[in-house]
């Protein structure tokens, strides 16, 4: 903190916050490390060893490779490097070092915010807030420096992709020769919207999107928000033109080499593997584990009272913690076309609100947000760190407007919490519970200062959902272990766990729809 309070007399606050969180980060660094460790470590080995031909067939391990050919591509340059360093260290300074690109995304994003909203301590601006609930955000420290994958510089990619739809050009300035720095402009330096002015910016977000959809294909859960992003306040056949030779190209770098191989199938196969399972062996907090839970309860009431048969209960068991397609005993079993209709249904008032109800680039925005947690919420095999995609665009609009801010936090809290099994060993429990009381205080205490000239940001009903996450976690964490259930149901942690957040996931997504569906459209001579 007196580190902080030296730079941020000096204007350098910003960079206070970013080293802060590179030094945590490696301090995390000798933790406990899931099997996307070794998952990472083999697809080094693949891609340095292997011919490309090969790549998307070698299933020598049972880590092969499911990720789009630009992350190929960065691990093939990885393995590269890794011969010089000690491979743990390097797995572990390669995620810190490339966060480098979202630093400089949250850097940019933070110019796109409304500063009118101010205070005159700087620790009260949006800006600094929103650059520590960006920064500092729990569910992306757990992820990727306990846990171990790469987000921080895919979710950078997706940040500074919105930041360029949000600005304008500055006369003279070419958009990728914009330097890396990490100060911020006084607030009648910041870029606003000006849709007569946007073209180059438009165009910029449109291939940094592109190039991260090649780096994982998670992010085609946002990719509608994206083609609706050629209407903002009114229809351009150019723009539309313009992005879609924009896809075309960065496709064709990316799949073409495979193409040429005729290995497109292949690639397709590793990339869409929808023989996996409704639901991972820990279930999303979504739409699906609620789905789950009442089947559960369903089954086990019609065994008591006699009115199923337990030899026609189905083998694959979906509480098993394995990763196997499983048959649901009551209720009808769930089908990949299925998810994918009811995604496509969830998503599409939010598509038609961003044609024919223009709110410019912050109805995007949220129009993105809502293509996240839509497909999070009826997507096929979903995994629970997907809840990432929503929280942190979500973080923009949490200081804009105290609406917005309250869903911010339940989707915040209810979302990291859910990530709690992830981190499973004993030396890592105060770590988690620590950190995410301490963003979850931060964060609610900060925006509550931002609004605290408006209505109180929860309800009472609100209030006490979220407070039930306290006993939930005493139990699963203190009580349940020397309980005699441990044997029988081993599963019940997880299980109430996962639809405990679904109750709270579900809420935030129905109250940001309403949100959406009830703003009036932008005039088309209003400026964000």
């Amino acid at each position: 903190m007196a580190a902080l309070g030296i730079a941020t007399s000096g204007g350098h606050w910003f960079s206070a916050l970013a080293l802060g969180v590179t030094l945590l980060k490696c301090l995390l660094i000798p933790t406990y490390h899931s099997t996307d460790f070794e998952v990472h470590r083999n697809w080094l080995a693949i891609t340095h060893s292997l011919p490309v031909s090969q790549w998307y067939y070698e299933e020598t391990s049972e880590w092969t490779l499911d990720y789009p050919p630009f992350f190929a591509w960065f691990e093939y340059a990885l393995s590269h490097v890794a011969k010089y360093f000690d491979q743990e260290m390097l797995n572990r300074f390669s995620v810190i070092f490339t966060d480098i690109l979202f630093v400089y995304a949250v850097h940019e994003c933070c110019k796109c915010i409304d500063g009118k909203k101010a205070g005159k301590e700087l620790t009260e601006k949006p800006k600094f807030i929103l650059s520590v609930l960006l920064l500092w955000n729990f569910g992306l420290l757990i992820v990727d420096h306990i846990h171990f994958q790469y987000n921080g510089f895919l979710m950078g990619l997706m940040l500074l992709s919105i930041a360029r739809l949000f600005q304008t050009v500055r006369e003279g300035t070419w958009p990728f020769m914009v330097p890396l720095t990490v100060s911020f402009a006084e607030p009648q330096d910041i870029i606003s919207f000006d849709p007569s002015k946007m073209p180059v910016r438009h165009m910029e977000g449109a291939l940094l999107f592109a190039v991260l959809l090649h780096f994982k294909h998670i992010y085609l859960y946002i990719a509608p928000a994206y083609d609706g992003s050629v209407r903002w306040n009114s229809f351009s056949f150019v723009r539309l033109i313009s992005l879609g030779l924009i896809v075309f190209l960065v496709s064709a770098l990316s799949l073409g080499p495979f193409l040429a191989l005729s290995q497109l199938p292949q690639v397709f196969s590793r990339l869409f593997p929808f023989k996996r399972g409704l639901c991972h062996a820990y279930w999303a907090p979504n739409f699906w584990a609620l789905y789950n839970a009442l089947d559960k309860v369903l089954s086990v009431i019609g065994l008591k009272l006699k009115l199923l048969d337990p030899n026609k209960i189905p083998k694959a068991s979906m509480t098993s913690g394995l990763v196997q397609k499983f048959q649901h005993t009551v209720l009808p079993s769930v089908t990949p076309l299925a998810t994918l209709i009811c995604t496509l249904i969830a998503i599409s008032p939010s598509i038609f609100c961003l044609w024919f109800k223009p709110q410019g680039p912050k109805g995007f925005l949220r129009c993105l947000i809502l293509c996240a947690l839509s497909s999070f919420m009826f997507g096929w095999h979903v995994h629970e760190k997907a809840i990432l995609l929503a929280i942190l665009p979500m973080s923009l609009l949490s200081v804009e407007k105290a609406g917005d801010a309250s869903i911010f936090l339940i989707l915040t809290t209810t979302g990291h919490y859910s990530l709690f099994p992830l981190l499973f060993t004993a030396p890592e429990l105060p770590i988690k519970i620590l950190l995410m009381l301490l963003f979850t205080i931060y964060s609610i205490s900060s925006l509550k200062t931002l609004f605290r000239k408006e209505k109180p940001l929860f309800n009472w009903m609100e209030t006490f959902y979220l407070l039930g996450l306290g006993p939930l976690e005493v139990f699963c964490e203190f009580v349940f272990p020397f309980t005699s259930w441990k044997l029988k149901y081993s599963f019940l942690p997880l299980l109430l766990t996962s639809a405990y957040c679904a109750v709270g996931i579900t809420y935030a997504w129905f109250k940001l729809y309403v949100s959406v569906l009830t703003d009036p459209p932008v005039s088309k001579t209003k400026k964000q």
